[in-house]
């Protein structure tokens, strides 16, 4: 691999084993000279690519048209010499720009195809995009937040602090940890404009305008290394199809000495009685169903090597169980219930699963449903929160 640092906060780079030219940062030279560097570097990579150069600009901010004039002529070029080489453009839907921009080179030579770094990328994000989801993920928020914010002292939560909120979804914990904690900032980002909007929402009916919502992807975010104290990120590992790119992003805009503290789940350790066979069941196969679409909803007990193998020290794991005791047990029914819509309808469909498994699936959800209304019954939802301090 080798990079260029042109003119901060600009870096071009070029990853030989993934053929993959990136840009990242602010590009606005006043004249090709001052990004000469970089141009070479390019030129090196081209020559040294074989079928597919990829050319990385998910993480370019700004871009003046001195620069997209002298790359785009580099590649152009290529393209009338070398009719063996393909030139893909990943772009991001988080900087619109650049698709309309890098675009217009495809129209130019079909050499060169542009692909917009979205959803689609991630397997299972349409599921939890559903926006029908956003009342169960206020009730999940409700009965977790019980736990966290006794818990969120230990793994860095203090008032004063800056945070970031990482995918941060309908926004519910951003507003709930502003009330009790009192940061002097929070940053929350997420992937999903319907869910942002819902949080914008509730942040103005709260009367809460001191929240920097933002519009990104958590893998490849714009915002600046090393300048929070704190990152959060719930429930969010799990349905990447590789939480190690989001942890790495993660550790990037910790502070030295600020902590990362992450939530995840072990669905198949959902429990309940009566009728616990079915219920047990049923979560094993839940976690089967989320590892056909690339998710891993056994993560939680792993939160110790992840961190690890991501550079944190300091790592404190702890675990705790929602339950049916936690306040109206109707809430834990609803939560279910939700579970049963998507998993048993969206997803066991999406998978191929002939309609008797599907029954058999349905009925562990509506057990665990009896089990949580029942008088004597006892329904259990089990979350690890893990947390890891950035070393100095």
């Amino acid at each position: 691999m080798s990079t260029a640092m042109l003119a901060a906060p600009f870096q071009a780079e070029f990853d030989a084993n993934s053929q993959e030219f990136s840009f990242a940062g602010v590009v606005r030279p006043r004249s090709v000279d001052e990004i000469a560097q970089s141009i070479s570097m390019f030129r090196n990579a081209i020559e040294e690519a074989r079928g597919v150069l990829y050319i990385n600009v998910k993480r370019l901010a700004q871009m003046n048209n001195t620069a997209f004039h002298a790359f785009s002529r580099v590649v152009l070029d290529a393209c009338r010499t070398r009719s063996d080489i393909r030139f893909v453009v990943v772009t991001s839907s988080v900087v619109g720009w650049t698709e309309r921009m890098f675009r217009h080179l495809g129209k130019i030579e079909p050499q060169i195809s542009v692909e917009v770094y979205d959803s689609k990328f991630y397997p299972g994000q349409a599921f939890v995009e559903d926006t029908s989801f956003i009342p169960i993920l206020r009730t999940q928020t409700k009965m977790t937040w019980r736990h966290e914010r006794k818990i969120l002292p230990r793994h860095g939560m203090r008032p004063g602090i800056t945070m970031a909120d990482i995918c941060c979804g309908i926004g519910d914990f951003a507003v709930l940890v502003r009330k009790e904690f009192q940061p002097a900032r929070i940053v929350a980002l997420d992937h999903s404009k319907a869910s942002l909007a819902y949080a914008r929402d509730v942040a103005s009916n709260f009367g809460i305008s001191d929240i920097e919502y933002s519009y990104g992807d958590a893998s490849e975010m714009l915002l600046e290394d090393n300048q929070f104290d704190l990152v959060t990120c719930r429930h969010s590992l799990q349905i990447f199809n590789q939480p190690d790119l989001l942890l790495k992003e993660l550790y990037r805009i910790c502070k030295p000495g600020g902590r990362v503290y992450i939530t995840n789940e072990k669905n198949s350790h959902c429990l309940g009685e009566p009728r616990a066979q079915s219920i047990q069941w049923t979560y094993n196969e839940v976690a089967k169903l989320f590892a056909h679409f690339e998710m891993d909803v056994e993560l939680g007990p792993k939160s110790r090597r992840y961190l690890a193998d991501a550079g944190f020290d300091d790592i404190l794991v702890e675990s705790f169980m929602v339950t049916n005791q936690d306040g109206d047990p109707q809430d834990f029914a609803d939560i279910i219930t939700a579970w049963e819509n998507v998993y048993a309808g969206e997803m066991a469909v999406k998978r191929g699963d002939p309609p008797e498994f599907i029954e058999r699936f349905r009925q562990g959800f509506r057990d665990h449903i009896f089990a949580a209304l029942h008088p004597k019954g006892y329904a259990g939802w089990p979350i690890w929160a893990a947390s890891g301090r950035k070393p100095l």
